[in-house]
């Protein structure tokens, strides 16, 4: 979990699969090797001289096909998930095309035992540690915030649109943490809270349709859980954080058919992710300055990024030959983000004063922590 990004692939089944059409006699798109770590991806190329395939292969962290199951989804990345529950700053991010699969994998049927995704698992998993931890001494706090970032503003999946209308939500770096000004906080004491929690979320997040897909995020959403541990016989705190991003899907306009306000998304969704490989680039190449304030969506990432937590990025293909122009390119960014170097994760950890200050939790929501007096003593 330290030194490069950690990435890992999943490959959603064909249109045709899913409409339960016979696709046996057609060339794989995508294959997946046998040690569950390289892929090929096959793309036509069209000229005067006649149409050509190309391969290309990759390698990641682990690749997962078309018949991959949530639940193996969420093994591979389980004991990152948990590492939060151990005072660490964790993001994971889904990346991939609008259609590829990024919401099912990041949230999937929240009530269904088999089809639920990562954020849901996530829960359920740190509550299961947390009793463990809770059985050696510790006491934990945790509370959630869920925001959307639409149009280069943000905007709180947990309060009605209705009340929160010209409530403006303001990103500030006090220099030990980010913040997001006037975000609602939940307490979440058990995993059938997070139902509540996607419920609403689901019922207020951007969502349209495209020419590419039928019910297209039109926003990147970040749920966060912030985790605040008390050991008050070792006076010992510890203060984590888990976002789970589920990005925007990078489309092609001339694709999509977008016109009028679904133009200005896609061009700001685009320039958002744009900014995100940017970020990336700069880290790769040991910049000394690294362009987080170029979008909303890198500033609440960067104490992560920022050698001070732990980053996963899930990209999310498609597995038909029409799509494979995009594919190309979503794996061509997952393997430039897999040599990045992020530094060592940061625990942040501290001594307890004599007589302890009110909770931190009581403060403003934000997306991420940066603590930087999080290094133990």
């Amino acid at each position: 979990l330290k030194g490069t990004v950690r990435v890992v692939a999943r490959v959603r089944p064909s249109k045709d699969e899913d409409n339960g059409n016979d696709t046996e006699e057609e060339e794989e798109t995508l294959e997946c090797g046998v040690d569950d770590k390289s892929l090929r991806l096959s793309v036509e190329n069209v000229s005067s001289a006649g149409n050509t395939i190309r391969s290309h292969e990759f390698s990641f962290n682990h690749v997962f096909g078309p018949e991959s199951t949530q639940n193996e989804v969420f093994d591979e990345v389980s004991t990152f998930v948990q590492s939060a529950l151990d005072g660490f700053n964790v993001c994971l991010f889904s990346y991939g095309q609008t259609g590829s699969g990024k919401t099912y994998t990041m949230t999937g049927d929240h009530y269904s035992s088999t089809h639920k995704g990562i954020i849901p698992r996530s829960i359920s998993h740190i509550m299961q540690y947390k009793e463990t931890l809770e059985s050696q001494g510790w006491e934990f706090t945790l509370q959630a915030t869920f925001l959307e970032i639409y149009n280069e503003s943000i905007r709180d999946l947990l309060t009605d649109p209705a009340k929160a209308k010209g409530l403006k939500h303001e990103i500030r770096d006090s220099k030990t943490e980010i913040i997001v000004t006037g975000l609602r906080r939940e307490t979440v004491v058990a995993t059938e809270d997070v139902h509540h929690l996607l419920v609403q979320a689901e019922s207020n997040r951007s969502v349209a349709a495209t020419d590419s897909n039928l019910h297209s995020s039109r926003s990147h959403s970040v749920f966060t859980l912030f985790i605040d541990g008390v050991h008050r016989q070792k006076k010992t705190n510890i203060m984590g954080s888990l976002s789970m991003c589920d990005l925007a899907g990078s489309e092609r306009i001339s694709k999509s058919g977008v016109k009028g306000e679904r133009l200005k998304e896609t061009q700001n969704i685009n320039k958002s992710l744009s900014s995100l490989a940017d970020v990336f680039s700069a880290l790769n190449k040991k910049s000394q300055h690294i362009p987080y304030r170029n979008s909303k969506l890198t500033q609440l990432v960067r104490p992560c990024f920022a050698g001070e937590g732990k980053v996963l990025m899930i990209v999310n293909l498609s597995s038909d030959q029409e799509d494979a122009p995009e594919s190309l390119c979503s794996l061509r960014f997952a393997s430039h983000v897999n040599q990045t170097e992020v530094g060592r994760a940061k625990k942040n950890i501290s001594q307890m004063p004599s007589k302890r200050s009110s909770s931190v939790t009581s403060r403003g929501g934000e997306p991420t922590r940066a603590r930087k007096t999080s290094r133990s003593k």
